[in-house]
């Protein structure tokens, strides 16, 4: 009768062991999902995303950087 017993309390625990290794993958699954959607973790490099910027970005910053340099030497010759 013991070893009845022990057989049925060894299914059920096997059964359970099932049913949480498939709410285990679910929830892998999920997390996987949301560090997608956040790109929040690491690269798989370990370093972080380098943020590019394109030419024409480049060339449209440099321009208003001139014309701000520019505008300080003008009022430092207006004030001499």
């Amino acid at each position: 009768m013991g070893n009845l017993e022990l057989a049925g309390t060894l299914k059920m625990l096997r059964g359970e062991r099932a049913q949480v290794h498939k709410e285990l993958t679910k929830l892998d699954k999920a997390i996987a999902v949301i560090r997608e959607l956040a790109r929040t973790g690491p690269t798989p490099n370990g370093r972080p995303k380098k943020h590019t910027m394109s030419a024409a970005t480049r060339r449209k910053i440099a321009k208003a950087q001139k014309l701000r340099w520019a505008k300080v030497r003008a009022q430092k010759k207006a004030k001499v």
